[in-house]
């Protein structure tokens, strides 16, 4: 498995054991419809852990397993992400662009939020999202 291949922290380490034992296709109404090929795990920054799986359907009403995870999250009445990892049978995934941009709307301090990268990486969403709307202020509009 990917992550065994790196040294990774604690904290890192145990966020992801928190989300691989999700991982477990199923196939669902139709064979080309499916869930859990891809589980997720939030810490946010008063240490908690939620989870979640994602759900492929057909005409993009599926989610990733991040937004299953957020859902979670604020499902409890939190907000702000201290970590976040998306895992697969065998991967450590980056978050695809909706998920970055879906997290930095739930609350935009999550740009300061740490995503578990593959081969040992590990970045600010902030970095993933560089120039944002919602974080980036070294702009003006020029009106």
């Amino acid at each position: 498995m990917e992550s065994d291949a790196y040294m990774r922290s604690p904290q890192d380490q145990e966020l992801i054991n928190a989300a691989r034992p999700f991982v477990r296709k199923m196939i669902l109404s139709r064979h080309d419809f499916d869930a859990g090929g891809v589980a997720s795990a939030i810490r946010t920054v008063s240490g908690n852990i939620y989870t979640g799986v994602c759900i492929h359907l057909t005409c993009g009403i599926g989610f990733c397993a991040e937004h299953a995870a957020a859902a979670e999250m604020i499902k409890h009445g939190e907000t702000q992400i201290e970590s976040i990892v998306a895992v697969s049978k065998d991967w450590i995934l980056s978050p695809c662009g909706r998920c970055r941009e879906f997290l930095l709307q739930i609350d935009s301090r999550n740009a300061n939020a740490h995503v578990i990268l593959p081969k040992g990486r590990k970045m600010l969403l902030r970095e993933l999202m560089p120039m944002h709307w919602l974080t980036d202020h070294s702009w003006k509009p020029e009106w």
